[in-house]
C-alpha cells in the first residue's frame, strides 16, 4: 500500500491552522512556506470552490496558492485558465530506514538534540529559515529531533526530522556552503535513520524541489528512490497579498 503522503508532510511539518471550506482543505501558515499555506482538494472541485478558497487565502493575508498532486490534472488545468503559474515542482523520496545503517555514523559528526541550539537557528537564518519556519518545528507532534552536524570540530549545518506513523521525514536540512561537498548530508541522513528505527519508524523520507540538483543527487546516491511528486500553482496578479 502506498504512503499517505499528504498526511506524511502535514504531520511532519504543520500549519499553524486547518480549515475545511468546501471541496479544499486551506492551510494557515503565519508566514512558514508553501507547504504550510497551500490549499488542497478533498475531492472534485468546481470554479466556485476554487473562487471560495481564493477568498480565504485573502482573508488570511495570504497568496492564493493550491498544491497539486497527482490527480489533481483538472484543477491544474483551471488553475492555469485563471492565471496560476507553477511554482517549485518536488520529488518525494523514501527508502527503507534499514537501509541506511549498514554504516556507523562517525563519531560527533551528527548529534541528534532536541530543543534546538541557538546555533542550529543561526545556520538555518543563514539559509533564510527563519522564526516561522521554526515555528513549524514546534508546532510538530513529534516524535521529532533537530540534527546539529559538525566537521572538523565545529558546526557546519543543521537539519530537522519528525514521524508520522512509521515514516519519518527530513525538512530543513542545511549546510554551510564553506562545508559543502564533504559527504555531510549523507552522514546526516543516515543519523536520522538510525534515529528513525530507535522512535518506531520503518520508511525514511525526504522531499526537494526537482530544481535543486545537489540534493536530488545526494537522495539518488544514497540508494533512495521517487515515491511522489507535486507542484504548487500560484496567482501572479498585481494587489495580491503578500
Amino acid at each position: 500500500m502506498s504512503a499517505d503522503w499528504p498526511a506524511i508532510i502535514d504531520g511532519t511539518w504543520p500549519a499553524a491552522r486547518y480549515m475545511r471550506d468546501g471541496a479544499f482543505l486551506l492551510r494557515e501558515g503565519q508566514g512558514g512556506g508553501s507547504r504550510v499555506s497551500a490549499a488542497t482538494a478533498q475531492g472534485a472541485t468546481t470554479l466556485d470552490d476554487i473562487a471560495r478558497a481564493e477568498a480565504q487565502m485573502r482573508e488570511m493575508g495570504q497568496r492564493c496558492l493550491f498544491m497539486i498532486r497527482p490527480g489533481d490534472t483538472k484543477l491544474d488545468a483551471e488553475l492555469d485558465t485563471r492565471g496560476y503559474t507553477v511554482l517549485d515542482p518536488v520529488n518525494i523520496y523514501s527508502c527503507t530506514a534499514a537501509m541506511l545503517t549498514d554504516t556507523p555514523v562517525p563519531r560527533v559528526t551528527v548529534f541528534a538534540v532536541w530543543e534546538p541550539l541557538a546555533i542550529m537557528n543561526e545556520i538555518w537564518a543563514h539559509a533564510g529559515i527563519g522564526p516561522a519556519r521554526w515555528a513549524v518545528m514546534q508546532r510538530a507532534p513529534g516524535p521529532k529531533t533537530g540534527l546539529l552536524i559538525r566537521r572538523k570540530d565545529k558546526p557546519a549545518g543543521a537539519g530537522f526530522a519528525a514521524i508520522h506513523g512509521t515514516t519519518a521525514m527530513v525538512h530543513a536540512l542545511e549546510i554551510l556552503p564553506e562545508h559543502q561537498r564533504n559527504g555531510l548530508g549523507k552522514w546526516a541522513m543516515r543519523a536520522v535513520a538510525f534515529w528513525a528505527l530507535e522512535h518506531g519508524a520503518e520508511t525514511l523520507s525526504v522531499i526537494c524541489t526537482k530544481a535543486n540538483t545537489g540534493a536530488n543527487a545526494l537522495y539518488r546516491s544514497l540508494g533512495m528512490q521517487i515515491a511522489g511528486h507535486y507542484h504548487y500553482r500560484i496567482l501572479n496578479q498585481t494587489g495580491e497579498p503578500t
